[in-house]
């Protein structure tokens, strides 16, 4: 199969494409090449690449050049869609590979949320990793997990995808196996014991396209499959659990709990973050778009499944006294509902799943930092030591009450238009199985109310525990601005990257912000302000995310509409 359209000229818009992922990539080698003794000024470079980066994946909304939008489309007699700037370069002629990268409707935000998060990771670091050497080699790797993301997001080769999805792999099990916490390198083997598994199912699923179809292009490809009916069944089962065990769904999420409560904080932002996201975009992409035949005969299954998911994690949450692993298993239910929206092949559906994603992204993150901050601050994340925190912290305690409300879908904010909608989407799909779908999925969005309305009343109400009584502003004075001279033991709550037994490569650090430690200091509100704002946002105006993509969705879903 041959391309039957013009390769682009390479113009402003397709340099700032391959801009994205040089930038980041030149920024990890310049920080790895910085002394130990600049630690800190490594970690300032670092932030100025993602600050650079996160400008270039914004650029795209400068270029509306067509009714559509940002994005620019082919009719339907040529390709069947061409985003609205791409970069088509040979780079292994002999294995028929290119360097094709192009940006939608479909991939726009989350390049955005990727460049966002890896920006706000890297200035969180700058002030809560503690000077030594180990500081810039998170950096580093931070802006190598941005380049694997973003290229997985860009890619439109299904080889260069592949590639892409992978170089995540070993940075992420570095950053959980060398910052996280007691039994990281257990929770880093076991992350990448699952990720390998699905590399292989997912490697196996682009070979046999790229062997029967001729061509990797998944502009050719998407809503002109030419794979016949038994192929698409068999290559979307390879690829639908591959994206399922990074999304992850049930009963393929096991991992999740473990990685995220063994991460260290900018671990868990970029896992939850976009990391999870690079499944279901994935699913979207390449499952939907390539096998569309293999989804529909697969949707019941995947709708299931995603309700499960749903389900079970709910009542998990209920039952959970850790913090993080609360939040991890929320994220479980949370991408439940952006796989029921896959599986009901609906233009609704989908938006709802691509809306969630955004929502999860920010809501989710936001979350984690939370949580690094209250273990930072009171050295523990059991939810029976952490109580009261509007007392000794009122502001830390609104800011956690509105991530949680956030997350459970109050209309208004970001999380509702996902869940709702996905169940909208499975009403609309018809039928008992979808039927009966929408109520369970309905039920567990009562439930995810439930568990946080739980744990705000835990964490934020009730008489403060030691741990938290701790944090009261009048111990500021003897604990941070006169700390003890002589050397100690090593505080657990000095910072979101040390532990019980701590990686060697981090180390305590009380923090340098002239300011109570109970409450939020300067970084963490650079880190944690746009999270807000966007949230707010995406709830009010849900057409910042789903604008541009009604076109693309009509191309991919339109073999089997």
């Amino acid at each position: 199969m041959y391309r039957d359209y013009a390769e682009p000229e390479l113009g402003l818009p397709q340099i700032l494409l391959i801009a994205m992922l040089v930038v980041p990539l030149l920024g990890a080698a310049v920080v790895a090449l910085f002394p130990a003794a600049r630690d800190r000024q490594a970690r300032l470079v670092a932030t100025g690449f993602a600050a650079v980066t996160f400008l270039l994946s914004v650029a795209p909304l400068l270029y509306q050049e067509s009714e559509y939008g940002w994005f620019q489309y082919g009719d339907r007699d040529t390709p069947p869609l061409l985003p609205w700037a791409r970069v088509d370069i040979e780079w292994v002629p002999a294995l028929g590979l290119d360097l094709h990268l192009g940006v939608d409707g479909i991939s726009y935000p989350l390049i955005v949320l990727t460049g966002l998060l890896t920006l706000l990771c890297c200035a969180y670091t700058v002030k809560k990793v503690p000077d030594g050497g180990a500081g810039r080699t998170l950096a580093a790797l931070l802006l190598v997990l941005e380049v694997g993301v973003l290229g997985t997001f860009l890619a439109l080769d299904l080889i260069l995808f592949f590639l892409f999805f992978e170089v995540v792999l070993l940075p992420m099990f570095a950053v959980i196996a060398g910052w996280g916490g007691p039994r990281r390198r257990a929770a880093a083997r076991k992350f990448v014991l699952y990720t390998l598994a699905g590399s292989v199912l997912l490697l196996l699923g682009v070979l046999i396209v790229v062997a029967r179809a001729g061509t990797g292009d998944l502009v050719a490809l998407t809503g002109a499959s030419p794979l016949d009916r038994t192929v698409q069944y068999s290559v979307f089962a390879l690829l639908a659990v591959a994206f399922a065990i990074k999304a992850p769904l049930w009963p393929l999420h096991t991992w999740l709990p473990d990685a995220h409560t063994e991460a260290p904080t900018v671990g868990s932002v970029i896992l939850a973050g976009v990391l999870l996201k690079m499944g279901t975009y994935g699913l979207i992409r390449v499952g939907v778009g390539v096998a569309p035949l293999g989804a529909a005969w697969a949707a019941p299954v995947l709708g299931i499944l995603a309700v499960i998911a749903i389900i079970a994690g709910a009542l998990i949450c209920l039952r959970q006294t850790e913090l993080k692993r609360l939040i991890a298993y929320s994220s479980v239910g949370h991408m439940g509902f952006v796989m029921l929206g896959i599986a009901t092949l609906s233009i609704t559906g989908i938006q709802a799943a691509l809306i969630g994603n955004i929502a999860h992204g920010l809501i989710t993150g936001l979350l984690f930092f939370l949580a690094g901050a209250l273990k930072d601050r009171t050295g523990t994340g059991s939810l029976n030591q952490l109580s009261g925190l509007r007392e000794t912290a009122p502001r830390l305690a609104a800011l956690f009450g509105f991530a949680a409300i956030a997350s459970l879908g109050l209309p208004g904010l970001a999380g509702f238009w996902g869940e709702a909608f996905a169940v909208v989407a499975a009403v609309q799909r018809g039928g008992p199985l979808w039927l009966t779908l929408a109520v369970f999925a309905a039920i567990g969005g009562a439930l995810t109310a439930a568990y946080f309305l739980r744990l705000l009343r835990q964490v934020t109400h009730g008489p403060p525990t030691p741990e938290v009584r701790a944090l009261d502003p009048s111990s500021y004075e003897a604990h941070v601005l006169h700390p003890p001279t002589s050397p100690g033991p090593a505080s657990p709550s000095a910072s979101p990257f040390s532990s019980p037994s701590a990686s060697p490569l981090s180390s305590p650090s009380a923090g340098s912000d002239d300011e109570p430690r109970s409450e939020l200091s300067r970084a963490e509100w650079f880190a944690w302000a746009p999270l807000v704002l966007l949230t707010l946002a995406v709830g009010v105006l849900p057409a910042l995310i789903l604008g541009g993509t009604l076109q693309p969705l009509t191309t991919l879903l339109g073999v089997h509409r």
